[in-house]
């Protein structure tokens, strides 16, 4: 197997963002969840790659689909990791913080969007904020559990993980309690280092470079 893709290192402890996530919630989300994102995703290009040597594509559909799903899981992960920070909370400044204004009225009215997007995604899935390059605005949306109903144009900015195995063990059913600690982890230097890099049409998604 040629492996594509790899589990990034945490840049943080495990214990960093406790109280808000445990230590054993972020050690199983990282080394458990997002590593069989990662592996999900070089095990389907291994098998992509047969279906081509060997001709025969009945079964394109489903893998490429797999495909999808453990790429995307993989990169919004990666995304999640970098967007929180032991440091975090409080709110964006400059430009961004500006954007924000602009596009959803106040940063209070963002903020209830995106809370709400995130706690009321159907199943698993995530809430959002992207960077919509064609009318050069920010949206929110939501992510159906790793891939589903995102704008192709998009680029995410900052991602609030709705699936059970992020807040499960600690906040049971009550996904909003959840929710609203994220606020208090968010990394604004990350969501407007990415913003920036979006805007100047870096439309990657892994973070750019520091």
């Amino acid at each position: 197997m040629t492996v594509q893709y790899v589990l990034p290192d945490m840049p943080y402890d495990y214990g960093a963002l406790e109280p808000a996530i445990t230590g054993e919630i972020l050690e199983l989300h990282h080394s458990k969840h997002h590593a069989a994102y990662v592996k999900g995703a070089n095990d389907t290009l291994d098998r992509l790659a047969e279906t081509r040597d060997k001709g025969d594509f009945s079964g394109l559909v489903g893998l490429e689909k797999t495909f999808a799903f453990n790429l995307s899981g993989h990169v919004l992960h990666t995304i999640f990791w970098e967007n929180l920070s032991p440091d975090g909370g409080d709110r964006p400044e400059g430009e961004l913080s500006a954007a924000i204004d602009e596009h959803f009225g106040s940063f209070e009215a963002f903020g209830k969007q995106l809370t709400s997007a995130t706690a009321t995604v159907q199943g698993s899935g995530w809430g959002v904020l992207a960077w919509e390059p064609l009318s050069r605005r920010l949206v929110v949306e939501q992510v159906y559990d790793h891939h589903g109903n995102v704008g192709m144009n998009t680029t995410p900015l900052l991602v609030f993980d709705a699936w059970e195995h992020a807040y499960y063990l600690q906040y049971r059913n009550v996904r909003p309690d959840y929710v609203q600690k994220l606020w208090n982890l968010v990394d604004w230097t990350d969501v407007t280092r990415r913003f920036d890099a979006a805007r100047a049409g870096q439309t990657g998604l892994a973070a750019p470079a520091r």
